[in-house]
């Protein structure tokens, strides 16, 4: 689904990692971890062509994303849905809308009204619909993050420390939901530093543990 072979990849003229390679199967469940200015965030950003590799291959369903237009990429990018660390809304917008907007956005309006309520039950947002998101907590922000990232019912989700500000209850609850997208079979690549999180999933999906450091990616220990 996503594989980077052999990428490169650096910030002004400082290279960050320079032979990485990555396989993201349909189905697959990985964990990145690696300390603070590793790389994760630039690995997942490079996973949905929001940057390009210095070299190497970037793949994404099979297409190089060095062949992609515009166009082509944010067609790709509905297949993949990215729960980011700082999850952004427009404050304007009701929390609904604002799950709803993907769909709004490529001209599928008309699909809001089916999946929304439905999304709105799995997060645990119903009664939270109306609200504009600074009145949500910041766990109630995560699950909307969430439920905004897989509306489109990508097959792929990229998520970028995604209970980094939320309490230890509301991480269990988050991963249930990540857990529970895998065995539909959705590709999950999680970025995280805490390995406690990682440990507590043990009985619920088939993980691999990937370590990003020193520019190098490698398997943190056999599957969970």
């Amino acid at each position: 689904m996503i594989e980077l072979e052999q990428v490169a990849y650096g910030y002004a003229g400082t290279p960050l990692f320079s032979q990485l390679s990555l396989d993201l199967a349909e189905g697959s469940f990985h964990f990145l971890t690696g300390p603070s200015g590793a790389g994760k965030t630039t690995l997942m950003r490079l996973c949905y062509a929001d940057l390009q590799a210095d070299r190497g291959e970037v793949r994404l369903f099979g297409q190089n994303t060095r062949a992609l237009d515009r166009d082509g990429v944010a067609m790709m990018r509905r297949r993949i849905g990215v729960v980011h660390q700082d999850c952004q809304f427009l404050d304007h917008l009701s929390i609904a809308e604002n799950i709803a907007l993907p769909l709004t956005v490529a001209g599928r309006a008309d699909e809001v009204a089916g999946n929304l309520n439905e999304l709105l039950d799995w997060v645990g947002l119903r009664a939270q619909a109306n609200q504009l998101p600074p009145e949500l907590s910041g766990g109630e922000r995560q699950r909307a993050a969430l439920a905004r990232a897989v509306i489109m019912s990508p097959d792929v989700i990229l998520a970028d420390e995604p209970t980094g500000n939320v309490d230890w209850e509301m991480s269990q609850r988050l991963l249930t939901l990540l857990a529970e997208l895998n065995r539909m079979g959705k590709a999950i690549l999680i970025a995280t530093h805490d390995l406690n999180m990682i440990r507590t999933v043990k009985g619920d999906v088939n993980a691999r543990v990937l370590r990003l450091k020193d520019g190098e990616l490698t398997h943190a220990g056999a599957e969970l």
